[in-house]
């Protein structure tokens, strides 16, 4: 069974989407506190999240924040704002879709389903015969399997989906630190060196990832 948190301190209003849910076949479970939240996400492990931005305590969009430095749980945020500006803050933040109140419970559920939808498909990335899978942080090659770091899966990911592009060192950066931190080169360097010598136990006969002089790195799929 699919599961949702409800981030939502308008407890009848979540009390609908949770039995709104349910007749989908989607358990959910609710919390009403913003300083609950972010632990909620770790403990619960969530298949889509959704997340009031006016919340007792802390607001929606520090939490959106916080989440986005550990997981990539599809998030909806629900707010009675209908500022366009809010609209662009939230998506920038690492939000995937946004619902102004007062929405139809319908209308949300097909959008949580749009967002499992998505899940699925994405559930496993494949390049150059690695397979990555989100859920649990890991790259496969056939029956071989190794397990990365948060930091390294979004990494790698990046590097994957360009097909062949090169990236230089700040749009990777930019990439898997969107708390807007400010790192050195040689982090990346560094991530990218653990990278490879994972990679090497999935496939010693190959290099994945190339080191392109002056400009960055790039992923070989051939």
């Amino acid at each position: 069974m699919n599961k949702v948190l409800i981030i939502e301190d308008e407890e009848n209003l979540a009390q609908i989407m949770q039995d709104y849910l349910i007749k989908d076949n989607i358990s959910s479970e609710i919390v009403t506190d913003g300083n609950d939240a972010v632990n909620a996400v770790k403990t619960y492990d969530a298949d889509v999240i959704l997340l009031d931005i006016m919340l007792p305590n802390k607001d929606g969009m520090s939490i959106c924040k916080e989440i986005r430095q550990f997981s990539q749980t599809p998030i909806i945020m629900t707010t009675a704002r209908v500022d366009e500006i809010d609209r662009i803050i939230g998506l920038e933040i690492g939000a995937d879709d946004y619902v102004c109140k007062p929405y139809s419970p319908r209308e949300l559920v097909a959008r949580v389903k749009v967002q499992l939808r998505k899940k699925q498909v994405n559930s496993n990335i494949n390049g150059g015969g690695i397979s990555l899978n989100e859920d649990f942080l890991t790259a496969s090659i056939d029956d071989k399997t190794i397990e990365l770091t948060f930091v390294e899966f979004k990494l790698l990911d990046k590097l994957m989906d360009g097909n062949g592009r090169i990236f230089n060192r700040n749009q990777l950066m930019d990439s898997i630190y969107t708390d807007g931190r400010i790192v050195s080169d040689r982090t990346i360097d560094s991530h990218i060196k653990k990278i490879r010598k994972k990679l090497i136990k999935l496939d010693a006969s190959k290099e994945y990832i190339h080191s392109i002089y002056g400009c960055g790195y790039k992923f070989d799929r051939i």
